[in-house]
């Protein structure tokens, strides 16, 4: 293949000003963005109530807000680290809790990460291609559909997008103060979803190694950045003795390492205890593991429509560079394509937990990718093999995910075909342009219809989807169901309806600890017996109310700032507390109440089983509210039953 002659980019103002000045299609997207991520924000209301709830505890304490718990009184974590909760926390902080306040800062997020898509494209590859990349992002359903939720995810996308434009600056400059940052952004990462951020690694790694092999020092500076800063919160609960604390959910031992190597680690990698219908949770969420995952039912209609574009687009500037060090190009291939390819590998494989949302994480790539190819249509042979690979990987997804959009398929075929044809054929280079452009449009509309649909009802469970209502009830493996909506299993039915378990059978509903199904909302109980149990401890000498389920608890927090915790982590199955942890609680008088179910999972994971087990055995039972037990005084009761 020829060498591809592309557009020079102009050397970027040092003014802000001056670039959006000279830049006027940066403004359309960033106008863009701001439109598709706050339009009817209030629509989504505190989206996931799990970190709502924890947002609203750590704003009535900073004991909470420092050790992200997710309870005011400082019982358990919430099962991820507490950077995305402390922005939305503070936001709270000044402008009082609500939806406005948790989720704007997420739409920024958004905003500031098709701005930095923008800025890395058009060093190398020129405006139009930036406009291009910025725009792919923009529209691809599942970020508009993280940026207007308050899961963590819209600020691990800002990081690690950081972190490759940090990258990319370095590798021009040759300087270790970008490599640093770069780490620094990772570190950040880190902070906000554990090894999630450490996928783009590699690809920095790789690309800094091949194109200054002789200068490590910046590369050791970027890996002590990425330490101090990924660790120092580890690092705290680390030190801080147990009993000072919160217990850290998601582990059975209370230590911040288990949850960094299993829970949030290698787990979600090679397969966990986690998901409901068994050990891998994966193949329950997010379909079965596979080569053609990124593609199927639940993930593709997300972030798949563009990767086959972007997969050509790549091995085509692959085969341009020839990776010569100094094609300036051929930095930015390694450290982007290197991340895009990892990130890809590993959500193909992941035999853990695996939710269709993840995918988020790899959309800046792919938007990265999309620049680049957009600056090789014009290219007589590239161009044609890029579009036709984006029509191919298009038909894919509107069969498997989007059949809404069945009777635009063929469209999609014939105009794409008739862009690469006419690329292929055309003499004139202008002629060429105009058609690279039009099979980019083209290209681009489907994913955008998914986009703006997502404006039209609201994105408030514990699983966001882009695109139409029916995306969020995707999720499923075989035998339907899967996709888990704020009425249990199912999607969006209310919370008063029992949902669909995993492979179509109906989930039962349980108690206050967090069953599946019920009237908390996901995995949320009966709020009902909270409200009625927190009724009858103020008035029998107050104190915090502890059940199983986070999710459960979520409701009365959110609502009314209730002092209610849990000791089973998010669903009141994946945390395990000890008999002695439970006793020194009770002996510190940290917890006296406790709201006693069944919580064990058909899964085989036991959670608070035990715990709730030794309650119920030595505990003062509750004469008006149905399991409620007093546990004062009982501590060495505890021990014993143990």
């Amino acid at each position: 293949m020829s060498t591809l002659a592309l557009p020079q980019p102009r050397a970027l103002s040092r003014s802000r000003a001056g670039v959006l000045a000279q830049r006027p299609e940066l403004l359309v997207l960033l106008a863009v963005a701001g439109v598709l991520n706050l339009w009817a924000l209030d629509l989504n209301g505190y989206a996931n109530d799990y970190y709502a709830a924890a947002v609203r505890s750590m704003t009535q304490s900073w004991h909470a807000f420092l050790y992200g718990s997710f309870d005011a009184a400082g019982l358990q974590t919430v099962d991820k680290p507490p950077l995305a909760l402390w922005v939305q926390a503070l936001s709270a902080r000044v402008f009082g809790f609500n939806s406005w306040a948790l989720l704007v800062p997420q739409a920024l997020m958004g905003v500031g990460t098709v701005a930095l898509v923008y800025s890395t494209v058009v060093r190398r590859f020129g405006r139009q291609a930036a406009f291009a990349a910025g725009l792919a992002l923009t529209l691809t359903p599942i970020t508009v559909a993280i940026s207007r939720h308050n899961n963590p995810d819209a600020l691990l996308v800002l990081c690690i997008t950081a972190a490759a434009w940090a990258m990319d600056r370095g590798i021009t400059k040759g300087s270790t103060k970008w490599l640093a940052w770069a780490g620094v952004f990772v570190g950040l990462g880190f902070e906000t979803k554990m090894a999630a951020a450490l996928l783009v690694v590699p690809g920095i790694v790789a690309a800094w190694l091949w194109v200054s092999p002789r200068r490590v020092k910046p590369l050791l500076a970027g890996g002590a950045a990425m330490t101090v800063v990924g660790l120092a919160w580890p690092v705290l609960m680390w030190l801080t003795p147990a009993g000072s604390r919160p217990y850290i959910s998601g582990t059975d031992d209370n230590s911040i390492w288990s949850l960094i190597l299993g829970y949030n680690g290698l787990g979600r990698l090679f397969g966990q205890d986690g998901g409901p219908g068994g050990g891998g949770g994966g193949s329950v969420f997010g379909g079965d593991a596979g080569p053609a995952r990124l593609l199927n039912q639940a993930l593709g209609g997300q972030a798949g429509w563009l990767l086959g574009f972007a997969l050509v687009a790549g091995a085509a500037l692959l085969v341009t560079t020839r990776l010569k060090r100094t094609d300036p190009r051929t930095g930015f291939l390694i450290a982007v394509g290197g991340a895009w390819l990892v990130t890809a590998v590993a959500f193909s494989r992941a035999a853990g937990i695996f939710h269709p949302y993840y995918v988020s994480a790899l959309a800046p790539f792919t938007a990265l990718l999309v620049g680049a190819g957009y600056a090789q249509l014009r290219h007589r042979i590239a161009g044609p093999l890029i579009l036709v690979g984006g029509a191919l990987t298009e038909a894919v997804v509107i069969a498997n995910s989007a059949t809404d959009l069945s009777w635009a398929t063929g469209a999609i075929i014939v105009l794409t075909g008739g862009a690469a044809l006419c690329i292929a054929l055309a003499g004139r280079r202008r002629v060429r342009a105009i058609a690279a452009t039009a099979g980019m449009a083209v290209l681009l509309f489907a994913p955008a219809s998914w986009a703006v649909q997502t404006l039209g009802h609201a994105t408030s469970s514990t699983f966001p989807a882009g695109g139409p209502s029916s995306a969020a009830t995707m999720g499923g493996g075989p035998g339907g169901g899967g996709g888990f909506g704020r009425g249990g299993f199912g999607g969006g039915q209310p919370p008063s309806q029992a949902g669909t378990a995993p492979g179509g059978t109906a989930g039962t509903q349980r108690g206050p600890g967090g069953g599946f199904g019920g009237g908390g909302g996901m995995f949320g109980g009966d709020t009902t017996e909270v409200s009625s149990a927190l009724t009858y401890i103020q008035a029998n000498g107050g104190g915090t109310l502890v059940i199983s389920s986070q999710s459960g608890a979520a409701q009365s927090i959110i609502q009314s700032g209730a002092d209610v915790a849990a000791i089973g982590g998010f669903s009141g199955s994946e945390t395990v507390v000890t008999a002695d942890w439970l006793a020194n609680a009770v002996e510190s008088g940290r917890i006296r109440w406790i709201l006693v179910t069944n919580t064990q999972a058909t899964d085989g994971r036991t959670g608070a089983t035990a715990a709730m087990a030794i309650a119920a055995q030595v505990g003062k039972q509750s004469s008006s509210v149905s399991g409620l037990y007093d546990l004062q005084g009982t501590a060495a009761a505890i021990r014993a039953a143990a």
